[in-house]
């Protein structure tokens, strides 16, 4: 192969420039190399080490550069990074590092380029492509990468249990990749990442959550959590799934096992959404059934209001994994919370008001709370699967159909609160808020028209009820 087709971009040459300048070598590294390798596309993120000073070489290239870009440099990593049109290049001193026990953070030397691939996570992220006149575009492959890439495996360059033990993000990162590439992890590099599993708690929430979204937005996350699980490492992060895992019997009847279910879930979802918080949703939608998991002789196995001890237990979850706790959890708890509401009009009769008030809760979110149930459903026998997905076309259909004609979609009453204090001369009142509650309940059993007229009568009928006389 040609390697040089790589570095077709301007940047290369000018970066070579600079390096010839200073009299450095410098070289591409890491995941463009592989990326250009898997025929990925040109990946706008570029990795350039420099045998001496990356942050002077970034500064001699932006000198070179017709709008001479803003260099970033961040002296304690010994880093810069500037950006050129679409392309974000940052820069790097050749490194050897050592670790202490109880921290991810190395103890950082000057070093050549061969201990700066040492040190890199996986061989296919030690490939590296020169960018010295001589050698221009000759590839540096000392551990196979390129036969790793063809064989599609995940595998150290180092001793497995030196490299996750030294940085065990990289345990995450190994399960990241073989998700989003759909690679084999080498099997002893497997088995290093489950005897290391405890070091993950040295590791910041902030970047093991970043990890876990790129599992999520892969094209088939349960490869990750399988292997999460597998290692002993979901345990550390995520117990809330790991208690959903197995079968119990009582007097012969079993429940179905909520784990493989959640990831069967979110492989379903990803087929039909990029929407993250939407696949966090998928994942989180079953959390509340190990708590509240009970079996009577009666019915057997229940797990009643599991769907609000889960959006309860999101919260919690979000806010030790130092997760926003914003919007963004909001959604997820919603999605979990509302996650049975479409299924029950599923099994029934779908009437106008169920789904007025379905459109009433879920808001602007009813799209993906329907998403979300439709990918819910993961039984094996046919006549069922069929039963479910076509209810939820007719309660797709009533959606549509009931909001062109009640707008309840993010519902304002048609009578505001200002116009029953004028009509009954009142102050701020409780009475204001109980007709106002008539007047919605009304709307959303379709006992009135969601418009100003009907509205109004309503209220006036109300009240007269509740002792009011109107200035009317």
């Amino acid at each position: 192969m040609n390697y040089k087709q790589a570095l077709q971009h301007p940047i290369f040459e000018i970066i070579a420039e600079a390096s010839q300048l200073l009299k450095v070598d410098s070289y591409v590294i890491g995941g463009f190399v592989r990326d250009f390798l898997l025929k990925r596309g040109q990946a706008k993120d570029i990795d350039v080490v420099a045998v001496g000073s990356g942050i002077e070489l970034a500064k001699q290239v932006s000198k070179l550069l017709p709008n001479k870009p803003q260099v970033q440099v961040f002296k304690t990593y010994g880093t810069a990074m500037l950006r050129y049109n679409d392309l974000e290049i940052e820069f790097v001193g050749a490194r050897k590092e050592s670790y202490t026990k109880d921290s991810r953070n190395p103890i950082v030397e000057n070093g050549t380029l061969e201990d700066d691939q040492n040190r890199r996570d996986f061989t296919i992220n030690a490939l590296a492509l020169s960018l010295n006149t001589e050698t221009f575009g000759d590839l540096l492959d000392p551990f196979n990468g390129v036969k790793d890439l063809e064989n599609c495996i995940i595998k150290t360059p180092l001793n497995p249990d030196i490299t996750y033990s030294d940085d065990p993000l990289r345990m995450l990162r190994a399960i990241r990749f073989a998700t989003q590439l759909n690679f084999k992890i080498e099997s002893a590099s497997l088995a290093s990442i489950s005897k290391n599993s405890n070091r993950i708690e040295i590791i910041t929430k902030e970047r093991i959550v970043v990890e876990l979204n790129k599992i999520l937005e892969s094209p088939v996350p349960s490869v990750g959590f399988l292997h999460l699980e597998q290692t002993g490492l979901l345990e550390y992060i995520l117990p809330e799934i790991t208690a959903l895992k197995g079968i119990d019997e009582v007097e012969g009847q079993k429940h179905k096992d909520n784990f493989y279910h959640t990831l069967e879930v979110v492989d379903n979802i990803a087929n039909h959404t990029n929407n993250v918080w939407l696949r966090w949703a998928a994942l989180l939608h079953d959390i509340g059934k190990a708590p509240t998991k009970r079996f009577s002789k009666k019915v057997g196995w229940t797990f009643h209001g599991h769907e609000f001890e889960g959006s309860r237990m999101v919260y919690h979850l979000f806010k030790r994994l130092k997760m926003p706790l914003n919007d963004k959890m909001k959604f997820t708890q919603k999605m979990v919370f509302m996650s049975s509401r479409p299924i029950v009009l599923a099994q029934d009769i779908v009437t106008d008001s169920a789904v007025r008030r379905l459109v009433f809760d879920a808001g602007d979110f009813v799209d993906d709370l329907m998403t979300l149930c439709e990918a819910d459903i993961t039984t094996k026998n046919p006549k069922k699967f069929n039963k479910y997905h076509n209810n939820f076309k007719i309660v797709r259909e009533k959606i549509i159909e009931v909001e062109e004609k009640d707008h309840v979609r993010n519902f304002q009453p048609p009578v505001s609160g200002e116009e029953i204090m004028a009509t009954f001369n009142l102050k701020p009142s409780k009475e204001i808020g109980i007709i106002k509650e008539t007047i919605k309940e009304a709307i959303l059993d379709g006992k009135i028209p969601n418009e100003h007229k009907a509205a109004f009568n309503l209220m006036l009928e109300k009240g007269k009820i509740l002792g009011l006389e109107s200035q009317l």
